[in-house]
């Protein structure tokens, strides 16, 4: 969702249709309730408003951004809220009620209904995973024994990054995603590095809607988080964000421009508590002002200090200075630490960061898959806040993306003098995979077409002798995806030969992942 996601400067595969973007203001400056006089930060952010305006249309301009949102929150209020540019082809302004999004955001609030949880007796941080839910199994049966409810959200599993995203987003359904990770090789020791995954977050999730007796985990966000916030426009489905009358619809970015790509159910939303929430600037601002607040709301507890307290403790490091947590980021600054994270979907981007010691944060949800801007307007945001020394984040990012995005085209391109493609009636038959099953490849023209059991087909084209680009037939449910991936091919396949000389293996790799997929030909 990058279901946004590692390394928290993602690039989104993008269209290549370019069209102008006119940058509409909207929503008049929200400042509300003039600040007081002893409200530093409240007077801090009226200052720096103006700046902060030009820069959001400026990076709007760059990334060809069709809208944004923002809300500044501290002294327990919204100080801070405007809509930018337009909600989708319609022209319709972005306000701060209008639904966008928010992709792994969505993890801090599994995170606050697991404490809940605790604070309810309903579960402990010290749980075994695999006591509470059994049919828990990863391919290490120490590591299935050991884990435990506070390593499910660290990001520190061992499982490579986005371990079986592709399975997802191909078609699996939940239970088969959660079962598929016992198939998965270990990148790393457990608990020994940070590795970002999404369908760990499944399991956390199946685990809190039993704990509380409801058949799925929304139930408990609902109840538990949502209806005591006043959180009346935060939804979590497809048809919930289709319904909201004032919603975004999404784009991709590419560095030619940003093209709208339809709603799809599979990504995020079949990513129940990694990603699935769609929210507003109105209804985050009562979010943040509870985790300003240590876990009140206007005078009433949601969450216990302590409980809340465990899911902001650095669990993991990241890279100097900044380590991981539970759907939260730690990360020091020249002159606060702010605990923030980013959200990326196939077509939305969003980004929160707390200075908690300061008493100030920043929501910024965006209709375009995160290449960037989302995180960069909330760091210059924080910085300009904190007093720390201005960066000009959205440039940085901006020459990164294309820099990305770029060396992925490039490695697409077909090699000079690459060889004829072995005969495609070689390949055909059956391939198994321990975690896509047995796929069917056909001989379809010029390319083979290798259909998955999840009722996803792929088409394997020819590159480079027995090396094939991947491809996704826009087929079904599977077209609307096909058209989230954008038009570049989703990885390689490579047919290999065993001892006697026979193509018995096909290893593919889809490039949003780091591991390998290896189907053997079935006799």
């Amino acid at each position: 969702m990058t279901l946004p996601l590692p390394g928290f400067r993602t690039v989104s595969r993008g269209g290549a249709r370019l069209f102008g973007l006119a940058l509409v203001v909207v929503s008049a400056i929200s400042l509300h309730g003039a600040a007081r006089a002893d409200d530093a930060m409240a007077q801090r952010v009226a200052e720096i408003a103006p700046a902060l305006e030009a820069y959001i249309e400026k990076g709007m301009s760059a990334f060809d951004l069709p809208g944004l949102a923002i809300g500044i929150v501290t002294d327990d209020r919204l100080v801070y809220g405007r809509g930018f540019g337009r909600r989708g082809e319609g022209g319709e302004p972005v306000t701060t009620g209008t639904v966008f999004q928010i992709g792994s955001n969505t993890k801090a609030f599994l995170a606050a209904a697991m404490a809940i949880g605790v604070d309810r007796d309903r579960l402990a941080w010290d749980d075994r995973v695999v006591d509470l839910d059994p049919g828990f199994r990863l391919m290490d049966h120490w590591v299935t024994g050991e884990f435990r409810m506070f390593d499910i959200l660290a990001q520190r599993s061992g499982l490579p990054p986005l371990a079986n995203d592709m399975y997802g987003m191909l078609g699996a359904d939940v239970g088969e995603k959660i079962a598929s990770l016992r198939h998965v090789e270990p990148a790393t020791s457990f608990r020994a590095a940070f590795t970002y995954t999404n369908i760990t977050h499944l399991i956390a999730a199946r685990i809190l809607a039993k704990a509380f007796g409801r058949s799925d985990w929304s139930e408990v966000l609902e109840s538990e988080i949502l209806r005591p916030l006043g959180m009346t426009d935060t939804s979590w489905t497809m048809e919930g964000i289709e319904a909201a009358p004032d919603h975004a619809q999404g784009y991709l970015w590419s560095p030619e421009g940003s093209v709208e790509v339809p709603f799809n159910r599979l990504m995020p939303y079949d990513y129940a508590g990694a990603g699935e929430i769609n929210s507003t600037i109105d209804d985050l601002q009562r979010w943040v002002r509870v985790q300003l607040a240590d876990g009140t709301f206007e005078g009433r507890r949601l969450v216990s200090s302590d409980a809340l307290a465990v899911t902001l403790a650095p669990r993991v490091p990241i890279r100097k200075g900044a380590s991981y947590a539970m759907g939260w980021i730690i990360e020091s600054t020249p002159n606060a630490e702010i605990t923030w994270h980013n959200g990326g979907t196939v077509a939305f981007g969003s980004y929160i960061g707390l200075a908690r010691g300061e008493d100030v944060g920043v929501i910024v949800l965006t209709n375009q898959a995160h290449a960037g801007l989302p995180d960069a307007i909330g760091r210059w945001t924080l910085d300009r806040l904190l007093g720390n020394p201005e960066i000009d984040y959205a440039a940085i990012d901006l020459e990164a993306a294309k820099t990305a995005a770029a060396a992925m085209a490039k490695a697409f391109e077909r090699p000079a003098g690459a060889l004829p493609s072995i005969p495609l009636s070689s390949f055909a038959g059956d391939w198994s995979n321990p975690v896509f099953g047995t796929s069917n490849a056909t001989v379809d023209g010029d390319a083979l077409n290798l259909a998955l059991p999840t009722g996803a087909t792929l088409r394997l084209e020819p590159w480079n002798g027995d090396t094939f680009t991947v491809g996704l037939v826009p087929e079904g449910e599977m077209a609307v995806i096909a058209a989230s991936f954008g038009p570049l091919p989703l990885g390689f396949a490579q047919f290999r030969i065993d001892g006697s000389g026979t193509y018995r293996k096909l290893a593919i790799d889809f490039t949003m992942e780091s591991q390998e997929y290896v189907f053997t030909r079935d006799e």
